[in-house]
């Protein structure tokens, strides 16, 4: 028996959140951008108003001013998106426990066990838009599927507020004449390399021969396949269930270009701090870290590395990144953006230990220390030396949780 698997989408997040707190800019385009100042100047979030008028997501204020000279632009608020986002989930989990998160604004439901009690997959979906709406003031759109790539698919095809059912019967009927780029795994280069072969919908991607698809794509030409034709067990996972993250990370477009090694050091290592510090929040420990580095020209470029030992420790993370960048990156060639992650995350209990290591370092009980004090005094009561007097590090750490008091 076919499972019965939604998508369920919330509209517009960001945007429909602003629109509720301020419900006099009701009627008018509305899109949630950064400060252009600290040159994050790009257009986060937009809502109908200003999608009709052609405004994107990720093009520059300016862009949206000319498209829309009456555009509202408003600041993001990511703890009320974050706030509301945990409402919504808690909502899904009124209906299955399998509720498996794809950020703050997107899931997947496995409602397959349900339907006996609550109905058919169609119903599940609509009471869920109906319980939304009227508990939060948001709509969300709901893909009814028997995978959870056509269910994502399904609810992409009709917004806002609006369920789409993607049977096994019929769904090729509704999406066979779509480019294979409509499917959540296929990105630009993997549609063009489908062009070229000929392969210009994703009726004719179901319909490629298979061993053709591994043979120019790998496992993942296998797993395209499967896509389009409806095949796999796809398993959503269970809400309450803990679940190890694959990398925390934590990045920084800085006010002005880096351009000394004193400058690339001071964000590496504030950078690593805050990762860090999620790290021993959550009882993980890193194995490895990664680096990524955007130019002034804005090309970019990422690489990774193991540590000695698992670690969660600021400095051994920053350190880890610092060497990256040294292999990557010569100044006084000018950097933009920074971002440095944990990678090969484990809990805590079980981390690897190098052969000299006695189990917790120095450093990182020093480290904690840091963060109870920091919780309880701001992380301002406490800095690193090579953070003293650094402006390109300020406000960095305004939403990390070392807030006086936030405890």
């Amino acid at each position: 028996m076919d499972k019965v698997i939604l998508h369920c989408d919330l509209n517009n997040f960001y945007a429909s959140v602003e629109q509720l707190s301020h419900p006099e800019l009701d009627g008018l385009p509305i899109a949630v951008c950064g400060d252009p100042e600290a040159r994050h100047g790009i257009v986060l979030a937009k809502n109908m108003k200003a999608k009709a008028a052609g405004v994107a997501t990720g093009e520059p204020i300016w862009a949206a001013k000319r498209k829309c000279p009456g555009i509202v632009f408003l600041p993001p608020h990511y703890d009320e998106y974050v706030r509301i986002s945990k409402q919504v989930f808690s909502i899904y989990t009124e209906f299955t426990d399998r509720v498996e998160s794809f950020g703050l604004d997107e899931c997947w439901l496995d409602v397959t066990e349900s339907t006996s009690l609550l109905g058919s997959g169609k119903e599940i979906a609509d009471r869920i838009r109906e319980t939304v709406k009227t508990r939060t003031g948001l709509t969300i759109s709901v893909g009814v599927s028997f995978t959870k790539v056509l269910a994502k698919l399904g609810s992409d095809l009709k917004k806002p507020d609006a369920t789409v059912l993607l049977p096994r019967e019929s769904y090729m009927d509704t999406i066979g004449d779509m480019p294979p780029s409509s499917l959540i795994m296929i990105g630009r280069s993997a549609a063009a390399k489908l062009e070229a072969l000929g392969i210009r919908t994703i009726r004719r991607l179901a319909e490629a021969d298979r061993g053709m698809l591994r043979s120019r794509f790998g496992v993942i030409g296998e797993k395209m396949s499967d896509a389009a034709r409806g095949e796999g067990d796809d398993e959503v996972a269970f809400y309450y269930a803990v679940r190890v993250p694959k990398s925390v990370s934590h990045g920084t477009t800085t006010p002005r270009d880096m351009t000394s090694d004193e400058d690339a050091r001071a964000v590496v290592y504030a950078l690593s701090e805050l990762v860090a510090a999620r790290l021993r929040r959550h009882d993980l420990v890193a194995g490895g870290v990664a680096l990524t580095l955007r130019r002034a020209d804005l090309t970019t470029a990422s690489k990774q590395c193991l540590l000695p030992a698992d670690t969660c420790s600021a400095s051994d993370i920053a350190e880890g990144a610092l060497g990256l960048l040294s292999s990557m990156h010569s100044f006084p060639a000018p950097l933009r953006a920074l971002s440095v992650a944990a990678t090969r995350l484990s809990e805590s209990s079980v981390r690897q230990m190098s052969l000299f290591d006695d189990g917790v370092s120095r450093e990182e009980v020093l480290e904690k220390c840091v963060d109870e004090i920091r919780g309880k005094y701001g992380f301002n009561a406490l800095r690193r030396g090579v953070l003293i007097g650094d402006k390109l590090t300020e406000g960095l750490h305004g939403d990390d949780g070392f807030l006086p008091f936030k405890r």
